[in-house]
Formats: structure tokens, C-alpha cells, sequence
């Protein structure tokens, strides 16, 4: 039996990530854009909201159990900014056109954080994750994972590995920049790795997946 889980993203990245960590599982992630779901509306200034409403979007277009990713950096300096807006800081500000490319995206948010942080000598920082899975659109039992990655944000990117503001979070433990750490140890310790830990135990416990890929009868979903 095929077992599928709506991705409420279209981030390419985002999904080589999730599908590692939730590999356990043995569940394939299926974006919304290729079931030609478009993006929800992310109006809610908590991560946890936007997260339980893009769950609920996909999971309602798509006629399946859905799993809905809202992340992002989170800075002391700056009162927790860009939080919920990480992905279109640079966009908010004008910086760069709405409708671009994570390629244009991603420089332009990282520069618009470096000259936002130029006279903060605090440089504390940390990735938030939540994660939301329901089994359908109405279900009054979403299953909630919250991660975090701390580290200090540097003055100028490194590395090439990761996306988003990988090259700008130095983390003290391993003496490198997020997007300096190989994926396969980043898919171990970070804030999206910490939150799908969690999210295994709970679909484990609560949807009856065990991590050896045997179905339970109340599982959400079965196809051919």
C-alpha cells in the first residue's frame, strides 16, 4: 500500500529535508503544487498559526492527511524579526520583487538581516520550527512538533550547503555555519530535526505508523 502525506510547500529544499527525516516512516511526501494546490494565505503572526492553517489548506484541496512546515530565524536584537516573515523579509521591505526566486529571495533576505543587525552588538539567534500534521482538514486533533537551533549570526554568509539563512547562523558547538554542515549531520540536529523527531513519536502514538512501516487500521490514509 502506497502511503502519502500532502507537503503544504513547494520549497524544493524543504522537501529533500523533511523526506530524509521522516524516511522512518516510510511515507512519500507529495507537494501541493503537484496536485495543483496553490499556497494558503499565511496572514498570523505566530509560527504555530500559519503552520495549522497551511496544513488545513492542503489537507482541504487535496483530500488527504497533510503536513504543513512554518519556520524561520528568530534574532534577540531585533525582537524576534523576521520570524514568521524570514521568507519574505527582503520582500516586506522592498528589497526585491515580489514573485522572484528563492535564487534572488534568499541573498536579498540575508543582506536586508546583515544591514538590520549593523549596530546590534547582541548577535543571539535560533531557527524555530513547527511542525503540523492533520488527517484532514477538519480534524480537531492536529499533531504539533516544535523545534530550535541557538547560535550567533555572523557579519558576512558561509558555506553553500542548506538554504535560507544557513550561511548567516554560526553555530558554536560545531565551529561552522549552518550551511557549512553536511546535510547529513544538519538532518540530525536541526531546529526541523528536532521538531520531526517529536512528529514521529506522535504520528507513532497517535496515527498507529511504527517506524518499521507497519500500518495500523485507523491509519489516515491507504491507496493502491
Amino acid at each position: 500500500m502506497s502511503k502519502q502525506l500532502i507537503l503544504a510547500s513547494n520549497n524544493a529544499k524543504k522537501l529533500r529535508e523533511l523526506q530524509a527525516l521522516i524516511a522512518p516512516l516510510g511515507v512519500e511526501l507529495v507537494t501541493q503544487g503537484a496536485l495543483g494546490i496553490p499556497e494558503a494565505e499565511e496572514p498570523h503572526v505566530t509560527f504555530v498559526e500559519n503552520a495549522l492553517a497551511k496544513a488545513r489548506h492542503a489537507a482541504r484541496l487535496g483530500g488527504g492527511p497533510a503536513l504543513a512546515d512554518d519556520s524561520g530565524l528568530c534574532v534577540n536584537a531585533l525582537g524576534g524579526a523576521p520570524g514568521v516573515r524570514s521568507a519574505r523579509y527582503a520582500v516586506d521591505a522592498g528589497r526585491v520583487a515580489e514573485g522572484a526566486g528563492r535564487e534572488h529571495i534568499d541573498p536579498a533576505n540575508n543582506a536586508w538581516l546583515l544591514e538590520q543587525m549593523a549596530t546590534h552588538t547582541d548577535r543571539q539567534a535560533h531557527f524555530t520550527c513547527l511542525l503540523v500534521a492533520v488527517r484532514h482538514a477538519e480534524d480537531p486533533e492536529p499533531l504539533i512538533a516544535e523545534g530550535h537551533w541557538c547560535g550567533q549570526l555572523l557579519h558576512a554568509p558561509q558555506g553553500e550547503h542548506g538554504f535560507g539563512y544557513d550561511p548567516l547562523l554560526w553555530l558554536p558547538e560545531h565551529q561552522l555555519s549552518a550551511a557549512q554542515l553536511p546535510p547529513e549531520i544538519k538532518n540530525a540536529v536541526s531546529h526541523r530535526a528536532l521538531a520531526c523527531q517529536q512528529l514521529l513519536q506522535l504520528i507513532t502514538a497517535r496515527w498507529g505508523l511504527g517506524t518499521d512501516g507497519a500500518t495500523a487500521t485507523h491509519w489516515p490514509w491507504q491507496s493502491a
